[in-house]
């Protein structure tokens, strides 16, 4: 049998397909891996044994070593995700982008925002939502697939890096998908046939060739997200924009919710934090606290 290293693309019913130079092996995880209760994720790097070269058939040997691995979505190895929501039909749920915001960075993934459909919206409203997130370090970028605005800023921000695809349902990811791809690699007929694509509705993660070393993670779309496990004190070290007025408080270790004269919430009267991150913090501290005193009660 012969060795060879890949990446697995997809996986889906038990069979996980793994591109190695661009073809399509169809493989098996071996027994051993549900022994040692590792699961083959989208993103990972394996070694395989191909049993049938003409058929493209073969089994995964070993996982190599993963830089990281993401929860929600699934997937191994990723340098960035493309949060994307749309500016319109349906309007942002920025409590959810937020809540998403958080888990990247429990998970040390670098997030950029990408605000697709701005074609639906006007340079004020656009300017609006960018202002909230203006502090939080975070990219924000603004696409449309009807027009191609913003498109050739995404393909540069993907060049030579693993991206995950991730956002809401409805929001224009598959478009976006096509538009990056121009679906050049959908007229191979090896990844075709392989992959039994037909109508594009994500129910799995998957990853496309979108360049030479560059990958794209389509995820499916979500509607719900929880706050990850993680202690209710910590969580304002992932709120960016409070990091000047740390320190300046009134109190020491001042989580900024129910304090007097604490400096955080002196800036959201005073527009320098946008009020709806600093409203979702508030809940996401009460939600992470609830779930504390949970665990001990």
């Amino acid at each position: 049998m012969e060795n060879m290293t890949g990446k697995i693309v997809k996986g889906i019913a038990g069979f996980y397909y793994v591109a190695v130079d661009n073809i399509i092996y169809e493989c098996k995880a071996k027994g051993a891996f549900r022994k040692d209760k590792i699961k083959p994720l989208v993103g990972d790097d394996c070694q395989i044994d191909v049993i049938d070269q003409e058929e493209k058939k073969g089994n995964i040997i070993s996982i190599l070593p993963r830089k990281n691995q993401m929860i929600r979505p699934a997937v191994a190895n990723t340098d960035q995700v493309i949060i994307v929501f749309a500016l319109a039909n349906p309007d942002p749920n920025l409590n959810l982008l937020d809540r998403f915001l958080l888990s990247m960075e429990e998970q040390e993934v670098k997030p950029i925002i990408c605000f697709n459909k701005c074609d639906l919206k006007g340079k004020e409203e656009r300017e609006e939502i960018k202002k909230i997130y203006e502090h939080s370090t975070y990219p924000v970028i603004f696409t449309s697939t009807y027009t191609g605005e913003g498109m050739e800023h995404l393909k540069e921000l993907l060049q030579g890096k693993n991206t995950a695809l991730a956002g809401g349902s409805g929001v224009g990811k598959s478009s976006i998908l096509n538009a990056v791809l121009e679906r050049k690699q959908m007229e191979t007929g090896d990844i075709s046939k392989k992959l039994h694509r037909g109508k594009h509705t994500t129910r799995h993660s998957e990853i496309f060739i979108a360049g030479k070393d560059t990958y794209l993670m389509d995820t499916p779309g979500f509607s719900s997200f929880l706050v990850m496990d993680m202690e209710p004190d910590d969580l304002r070290y992932d709120f960016f924009e409070f990091q000047p007025y740390e320190g300046s408080c009134r109190f020491h270790g001042c989580v900024h919710v129910s304090e007097p004269d604490c400096a955080v919430k002196q800036a959201v009267e005073e527009g320098k934090i946008a009020s709806s991150r600093y409203e979702n913090y508030c809940q996401f501290y009460q939600e992470l606290l609830e779930k504390k005193n949970n665990r001990y009660s």
